[in-house]
């Protein structure tokens, strides 16, 4: 068997879809000294940082799985020190200002660029003044919030993806033409799993004689979400298929390659259906339209929410760790987080096979031949 090159394409394409949509980076812990015009005393209450164990393990259980502007490994809260690398600010806010998070400090201070001042509070980034000010209402900053495209550390977990997918598969290609069609190295490992994904997802939904053409797709979208996951339950606290913004992204992929590949006959089942008395017709063509729709968003919440709810779980099993003073209760504990981490990895490659076998039933309805007769 030779693997074609074109899945590298849809790698782009993938990382391409998820960048638009990296603006939704969402609050993580922070110590942004917020200065309202009114209720200030309030609203430093409201920010202080949690002094219970509990709500330190909250806080750190959203710390974990939110995105960030700036990559921290680990901070100290005696000196506030914080250990990681700063990640790049672009913004647009009559024009672009682009500069390092690093001007945040953490969230402590004011950004200036080009005459233009920011405060990023809760991982959101806000036009202010000199002083840093912050209005509210009902709790939330009312001041502009200049479009953002920072490269935040959803993203380069993305594109450290791409790269090793890129690399990983491109070797894989140029071992089948060198070896006669054997794979060689890490491509020992992949080959079963590519054959898998061609021999028990897209023959059997899609059909030999259309297959092919989605198998690019598939491939890449089986492997990237799989990647993804499994990145997820290393201690570099990334949860990027846990981010709805990006598993919306990949739904989206699937959806308009579903729409723009598919058949007369599919749409014909959709807007006129064959077999059902006219008026009927009318009634259920909005409802499959509606269908089509449904479909890429049970996609979207599917891998969405069970990434989530993993990370939530093992997080706060990890957590109880820290509340239970006993070493009977920590070891139980670790003994369940461990056992649970090893869930996960199924877990990881359970999403990324359903992701990509509802893709390609997808993509089978959409390309199967006409079987019924229209009923006179």
């Amino acid at each position: 068997m030779v693997i074609s090159n074109k899945p590298l394409r849809f790698i782009l394409v993938a990382l391409v879809a998820c960048l638009p949509l990296i603006s939704f980076a969402s609050p993580e812990v922070d110590t942004v000294k917020v200065k309202t015009e009114e209720a200030h005393e309030v609203t430093e209450e409201a920010h202080a940082e949690p002094t219970d164990v509990k709500s330190e393990i909250k806080e750190f259980i959203n710390h974990h799985l939110l995105d960030a502007h700036s990559f921290t490994f680990n901070a100290d809260k005696e000196t506030g020190a914080h250990n990681g690398f700063s990640l790049p600010i672009i913004i647009w806010d009559n024009g672009f200002q682009v500069f390092s998070s690093s001007k945040f400090h953490n969230g402590e201070e004011v950004a200036e660029s080009n005459g233009n001042y920011y405060v990023l509070h809760h991982e959101k980034i806000y036009k202010t003044d000199a002083a840093g000010t912050l209005t509210e209402e009902h709790g939330h900053p009312t001041n502009v919030t200049p479009l953002d495209l920072s490269i935040t550390k959803s993203v380069v977990g993305i594109i450290g993806i791409a790269i090793l997918m890129f690399f990983l598969f491109t070797g894989l290609a140029k071992s089948y033409a060198k070896n006669g069609g054997i794979a060689s190295g890490a491509g020992r490992f992949f080959e079963p799993l590519v054959l898998y994904v061609r021999d028990e997802i897209a023959i059997p939904n899609i059909g030999e004689k259309n297959y092919k053409k989605y198998m690019s797709y598939l491939l890449t979208i089986f492997f990237f979400i799989f990647f993804l996951n499994i990145l997820g339950l290393t201690p570099l606290g990334f949860n990027i298929t846990g981010n709805i913004a990006i598993t919306a992204s990949l739904a989206l992929l699937t959806y308009l390659i579903t729409t723009f590949s598919a058949n007369k006959n599919y749409w014909g089942h959709i807007f006129w259906m064959p077999g059902v008395p006219t008026p009927m017709k009318f009634i259920l063509a909005p409802i499959e339209l509606l269908g089509t729709i449904i479909k890429p968003f049970s996609l979207m919440i599917r891998l969405y929410a069970n990434i989530l709810a993993g990370h939530v779980v093992l997080m706060s099993i990890i957590g109880l760790m820290f509340i239970f003073k006993s070493w009977i209760g920590s070891t139980l504990s670790f003994g369940l987080a461990f056992a649970l981490s090893i869930l996960e990895i199924l877990v990881a490659f359970l999403q990324a096979y359903i992701f990509t076998m509802l893709s390609a039933l997808y993509f089978g309805a959409g390309n199967e031949e006409h079987h019924h007769e229209e009923a006179h």
